[in-house]
Parts: structure tokens; sequence; C-alpha cells
């Protein structure tokens, strides 16, 4: 299997598992605060990676990824997850969707400039297909009501953060294996979280076990494995091109919200939807040009890192 159909597996496999992230979110929500809530799913996640990490060997990453995997971990792992639930408890779900989907364009246009990526014509046309798509779903699930300011400026701090996490992971990429980026990133993000931790051990005890059950399920899955396999896509392919993979996460959503919590969408949300989707097919679309240009050597050889490493994605599978 090429590493470029391994990638895309990987992106496929990290969209699920965001989507499902939401939900899992919007339940568990109602019984911990932002805070404690990313704290809970850090310190899952940070277990569980920290156990990946010994078993596989990974080793302390290079000195020059400590800048990116620092990054990522502050702005991404810390600062988006808390900021991003706390906006979503001001603002509605549709709205929320708009301002946090900036992010992907944020990173688009930082790739494009920080990491010399390029602005491709095609990923700006996806992008703008899936932008409207954002829009269509965030005027179907919007309330009507006056949106608080505070709210919406949580929602745009996080997706900053969050385009400006993916460019400092990047960069740790090019010189660390996925594990490694993640695992640290998580770690760092844990650490950046332990303010919150008297109330999240206050809120763990007075919390249904169901709610303590999605703080775990979110360590697990949407974090530990949904962020590596983020990573060890992302070091294959441009941060454009994965940031435009995320639009098709609202479509996913709209339908597991409609499976699992039983909300049936409006016919304005599948359409959106639809369009997101579309926006994805787009911007991971390649030219004539692109197809027939021999392929690039992968910046490393499994999800360990180029030191070929036990190939753990493959085998989880």
């Amino acid at each position: 299997m090429s590493d470029d159909r391994r990638a895309v597996e990987a992106a496929a496999v990290t969209v699920v598992l965001w989507a499902s992230a939401f939900v899992a979110i919007r339940s568990a929500g109602g019984h911990f605060a932002p805070g404690a809530l990313a704290l809970g799913r850090l310190l899952v996640a940070s277990l569980a990676l920290g156990c990946v990490w010994l078993l596989t060997g990974g080793g302390w990453p290079a000195r020059a990824a400590w800048p990116g995997i620092l990054g990522s971990g502050l702005l991404w792992f810390g600062l988006y997850m808390v900021t991003l639930n706390w906006g979503e408890r001001d603002v509605d779900a549709g709205t929320a969707a708009m301002l946090v989907n900036v992010g992907p364009i944020l990173l688009a246009l930082l790739g494009g400039w920080l990491l010399h990526e390029g602005f491709p014509r095609r990923l700006a046309a996806g992008m703008a297909v899936s932008f409207g798509g954002v829009l269509v779903v965030g005027i179907s699930e919007s309330d009507g009501d006056r949106t608080p300011v505070i709210g919406v400026a949580l929602c745009l701090v996080a997706a900053t953060c969050y385009a400006g996490g993916v460019v400092c992971q990047k960069l740790a990429l090019r010189h660390a294996s996925a594990v490694q980026v993640t695992a640290f990133g998580c770690f760092t993000g844990t650490a950046a979280c332990l303010p919150f931790a008297g109330q999240f051990l206050s809120q763990l005890g007075s919390a249904p076990v169901s709610a303590t059950l999605q703080v775990v399920y979110l360590g697990l899955f949407p974090t530990t494995l949904g962020f590596t396999t983020w990573a060890y896509a992302l070091a294959r392919t441009t941060s454009g091109r994965m940031g435009a993979t995320i639009y098709a996460v609202p479509t996913l959503v709209i339908i597991m919200s409609w499976l699992i919590l039983g909300q049936v969408p409006r016919w304005l949300a599948v359409a959106g939807g639809v369009l997101c989707l579309a926006g994805v097919a787009v911007s991971r679309s390649r030219s004539r040009a692109d197809q027939k240009a021999p392929a690039q050597p992968a910046e490393a050889t499994s999800i360990l890192g180029t030191d070929g490493a036990i190939g753990a994605l493959e085998r989880n599978r």
C-alpha cells in the first residue's frame, strides 16, 4: 500500500473520530466545565499515549522538534480545547461551526506563507466551496438569537489556535515521529490545563457514570488515536490539504447526531453537508500535471518514525 493511500486512510480515521467528539462533548459538557472537560480528556490521552510511547521505544524527540511540539501542545491541545468548549457554551452550534471553521482557511494561509506550501487553485476553490457549506449548516442550525460577543471571540480564538498549532506540529514532524509529536504535545497541553485539576476532581465526583465514560472516550479515541493518525497524515501531505479535509467533520456530525442523539437534521443542513464534502473532494483532487509527476518520498516509513519501528496504525485497523 502506498504512503499516499495510507495518509488518506489515516486522515479519514481522524475525521470520523473528531466528528464523534462533537457528539460526546455536547453530552459531557453538561456535567463538566470547559477547563475540567479539557483536562479530563487530556489526562486519559496522556496516559494512553505515554503507554504507546514506552511500549514502542519511541525515544525522546530531537532537540529541533521541541519548539514545534511545545507550540502545538500549548496552542492546540491546551488553549484550543478550553476555548472551544467555553465558546460553544455561549453561542449556538451553527454559529460555532461557522466561526471555528475559519481555522482551516487560516491554516492554508499560514501553511502557504510560513511553510512555503504555496496556494494551489484547487485547494482554494475546494475550501471556498466547503466554507460555503459550513455557512449553510450554520444558518440552518442557528437559533436566531443575538450571539454573545464573548462566545464569538472565544470561537475565533479557538480557530486561530488550531491553525497555529497545526503549523507548529508540521514543523515538529520534520524532526520527530508522529507518536513522539502527538504524545509530547499532549503532555504539554495537559500540563497547561493542570490549573483546572481542582474543578475537574470536584465535578468528577458528582458527574454520572455516562458522562465520565464520555470523557474517557474523548481521551482514548478522538485524542489518542485521532491526533496520532492526523500527525501521520500531516507528515505526508501539506497542512492546507489536511485542513481542508476537516470540512468533512460537520457532515459526519449531522449524521451521527441523527443516528445517536435522534436529532433529525434540517434539509438545509443536509445541503450544506453535501457542499462541505464536495469542497473536500475538490481540494484533495490533483491536476493532470500533479498526477503525471513522480511521487515524492515520504517523510517517514511508519507511524512511529523513520527508524522502521512497528507500524502500529496498520495493525490496529
